[in-house]
């Protein structure tokens, strides 16, 4: 049997890498390879938590610059990454793996 070299690991997911070969959004094969992957992880006994991005869907700095208020704009990408994060748990949910979204 294949024994992880980590018991915990940390998943940083760019909102980039959910577009697949899109330029914008979700692309929903992407997102089901993602979730089986992390599935995988967990089959063999690792524990994992994920922080996911949001630049597939917004970006603040470009907002700003166009002469959006900062504050505003910032408060849309943190909502495009929980739109990020939710679908993900969707996906692993399909899989069967128990998951949450959690924000501040």
């Amino acid at each position: 049997m294949f024994t992880p070299g980590y018991k915990r690991v940390l998943l940083k997911l760019s909102g980039e890498a959910l577009t697949g070969k899109n330029n914008f959004g979700i692309d929903a094969p992407t997102l089901q390879m993602v979730a089986q992957q992390i599935k995988e992880g967990k089959e063999v006994g690792v524990e994992g938590a994920g922080v996911v991005g949001g630049g597939n869907i917004w970006r603040g700095t470009k907002a700003a610059e166009s002469g959006m208020d900062r504050d505003t704009a910032d408060y849309a990408g943190m909502l495009a990454t929980a739109i990020n994060a939710l679908a993900l748990q969707d996906a692993l949910e399909r899989e069967g793996v128990i998951t949450r979204t959690q924000t501040a």
